[in-house]
């Protein structure tokens, strides 16, 4: 808990948020990014990256990255040994989101375009953590296909909060922590 709020304090919400919502990023609610889709609640994102438990090393899937915020707060946990890779479907949310990873100065992080016939980035897999910011109607298997043994997937499935950890064996235990709005998964 403790090393998420210090990355959340290092990595200021207000320099991910357009610049008419930047003086609202101290208020825990959802806010617009543009295309019908919102930077997530801050509660949210802490209690998403508590059940996800990245560490420093880890390689990280972020799906639904949007405008690079969860992606530069995973850069930021998983530190300069580890890795993520955001992916967007929204082509100005895929260049918004690069422009203020840069701009943060994450130096173990990228976000690429997201692909609609294609969930996540299998060339890159198997990933130790998957966070997905998006809800979907069911866990999707062609994400867990891309989690590595003894990995973690928390996802928002039909209003719920659902992590998924897989064993050593590749075996799948699930878990729910409570009800959560998100934009669709597409």
């Amino acid at each position: 808990m403790e090393r998420i709020e210090q990355a959340m304090l290092a990595v200021p919400r207000a320099d991910f948020l357009p610049p008419e919502y930047a003086e609202h990023a101290h208020i825990d609610a959802p806010l617009a990014i543009g295309h019908d889709q919102t930077n997530s609640q801050p509660t949210t994102v802490e209690i998403m990256l508590m059940l996800l438990g990245p560490r420093p090393g880890n390689k990280v899937l972020d799906v639904g990255s949007g405008s690079g915020w969860t992606t530069a707060l995973l850069s930021e946990l998983v530190g300069e040994k580890g890795y993520v890779w955001g992916v967007e479907l929204v082509p100005d949310l895929v260049r918004m989101g690069q422009n203020n990873l840069k701009a943060s100065g994450a130096k173990s992080a990228e976000i690429r375009q997201a692909h609609r016939r294609k969930l996540g980035l299998a060339e890159e897999s198997p990933f130790d953590r998957i966070l997905v910011s998006a809800e979907a109607k069911e866990i999707p298997a062609e994400l867990v296909k891309q989690l590595a043994p003894g990995g973690t997937m928390v996802i928002p499935v039909a209003g719920t909060m659902h992590r998924l950890c897989l064993d050593v064996y590749g075996h799948a235990t699930v878990s729910t922590h409570g009800q959560f709005r998100f934009v669709p998964l597409v």
